[in-house]
């Protein structure tokens, strides 16, 4: 029996590029000769999209009913819980994750499944260069060596998500029920033994990307909070250390003022210095550790990981199933 591959293309305001890339992937399955071995379908999942996304998908899946499904989220639930709901949801003995905006290049798909047939359940792109600006990158680039130096598990550098993921680990994906899933952690944590596929990144095909300084920020977070201990241990040296010196400071001011009594004024701008560094010490770790909260928060509360208003083209007794579950 034909092994099936499920593409999973999440996707918001792409309307110029999920044509394009059903056209592209199809492309791959029906020219590759790796690939014609294998039956596929492309289950895009749309996170409440602004524009004429979901009117293009919606052709696409009259279009082609044998090959094409879609979700719809009620609303944009992040760019982390999207994408992970939609290969929880796709059925193919094989996943594969691919962004809609062809930065992850349809073309790679056959190396992935050659990694797949060499025995590996996980098959990843790693970038080796992007289309990002130099200094965005190279801040990427740092962060990804930071939180791999001091992660609790080896973290994957310029690892987004894109590759190839076997049933079992997809399965292994369903026990988890974490609400707030980071899919690069999760592989570098408790992931199959890997292959990396190299590869250039290029500029989006279309449209703009909804990455901004606040999205990076939150991934970078999700990430240092989910996966290292460095915030808290980094508190606790720095509060030890400011303890001290300010002991040795009182020590040291309290034996000059007793041994020039009348001629050492000790005046109130150090004390004022003082107050203040420890006052912004406090604070910045006060919200280092809120970041912490914040993600057991999220983890207590158990939300749904999306919520869908509409499912096309899935088969009736399956969506029931999954209702009952």
């Amino acid at each position: 029996m034909r092994k099936k591959i499920s593409m999973v293309v999440p996707c918001f305001n792409e309307e110029d590029n999920v044509i394009p890339m059903h056209d592209a992937i199809t492309h791959e399955f029906t020219t590759q000769e790796i690939l014609k071995k294998y039956d596929f379908d492309i289950l895009y999942i749309d996170n409440d999209s602004k524009d004429k996304t979901r009117e293009r998908l919606r052709e696409l899946c009259k279009q082609d009913k044998e090959h094409v499904k879609a979700i719809f989220n009620v609303k944009n639930f992040g760019q982390f819980n999207s994408p992970y709901y939609g290969m929880l949801q796709a059925d193919g003995d094989i996943v594969v994750s691919i962004a809609c905006d062809f930065q992850d290049s349809p073309e790679l798909i056959k190396d992935f499944v050659e990694g797949y047939e060499e025995g590996y359940k996980i098959v990843i792109g790693v970038k080796k260069t992007s289309s990002d600006p130099k200094l965005l990158f190279a801040m990427k680039k740092m962060y990804y060596h930071f939180a791999r130096k001091f992660s609790s598990c080896e973290q994957i550098e310029q690892f987004t998500g894109f590759g190839l993921y076997d049933r079992d680990f997809i399965e292994v994906l369903k026990k988890l029920d974490d609400p707030t899933p980071f899919l690069r952690g999760i592989v570098a944590e408790l992931g199959y033994k890997h292959k990396e596929i190299k590869y250039d990144q290029p500029k989006r095909r279309s449209g703009f990307s909804s990455n901004n300084f606040w999205t990076l920020y939150d991934a970078a977070m999700l990430s240092i909070t989910s996966y290292t201990k460095i915030g808290l241990r980094i508190a606790s040296v720095i509060g030890a250390i400011s303890s001290f010196v300010a002991i040795i400071v009182a020590i040291v001011y309290l034996i000059m003022k007793l041994i020039w009594w009348d001629r050492f004024p000790a005046g109130m701008a150090p004390l004022l210095i003082g107050m203040l560094f420890l006052g912004s010490v406090q604070i910045f770790f006060i919200g280092l550790i809120g970041e912490y909260i914040l993600t057991i928060n999220q983890r207590v509360m158990k939300r749904p990981l999306v919520i869908e208003e509409e499912r096309i083209n899935f088969e009736p007794e399956k969506k029931e199933e999954e209702k009952k579950d």
